[in-house]
């Protein structure tokens, strides 16, 4: 018997003072029975960073054609901007540059960031549109504390610094590091 995956409801508030996008998105995130809550609410923190109308989770854990976690495609078809979560390959990566006028990587793990940055960096300096970000292990051990099936959070962005406020009023701070 396969195992299926868990569906999660989010009500998402973004007040996203460094890009101007201020909405509310109502989404539905199907987590991965592999997947782990930490990961998906780096999926979700993700989206926040780049809420927009286009902006989709796709298959991710279950897809077979290396999609990645979040895309916008343009009303043509072209993938605009390509979000991964995690610490992704050197081919990958190189696959997401050469498909996607954007790149974004929010990378977390703790000292595996580290680790897999030294030897990824040399490799993809080249891709102008890479961004690569660190999340700071211990907010997203605490994101996880704001898991629900059903999640009502509201998003302050300002100066690369995230707050997340949800269902009881519990608050996690998020402050992005950039690497590339």
């Amino acid at each position: 018997m396969a195992l299926t995956a868990t569906i999660f409801k989010a009500e998402l508030q973004i007040a996203d003072m460094d890009r101007g996008h201020y909405a509310s998105h109502s989404l539905t995130v199907a987590r991965h029975p592999s997947e782990t809550d930490e990961r998906m609410m780096v999926r979700l923190l993700a989206f926040a960073l780049h809420a927009d109308e286009r902006l989709a989770f796709t298959k991710g854990l279950s897809s077979e054609d290396e999609e990645p976690d979040l895309w916008q495609k343009s009303l043509t078809g072209e993938v605009e901007l390509w979000v991964e979560v995690g610490l992704p390959d050197e081919r990958h990566l190189r696959k997401a540059c050469r498909r996607s006028g954007a790149v974004v990587v929010y990378a977390y793990g703790g000292r595996a960031v580290a680790s897999w940055w030294q030897k990824l960096e040399p490799a993809v300096r080249e891709f102008e549109n890479l961004r690569v970000f660190e999340l700071p292990f211990d907010a997203t051990q605490a994101l996880t504390s704001l898991v629900a099936r059903t999640m009502h959070l509201q998003c302050t962005v300002q100066e690369g610094q995230v707050w997340l406020v949800g269902n009881d009023g519990q608050t996690v701070f998020v402050e992005l590091r950039a690497l590339k």
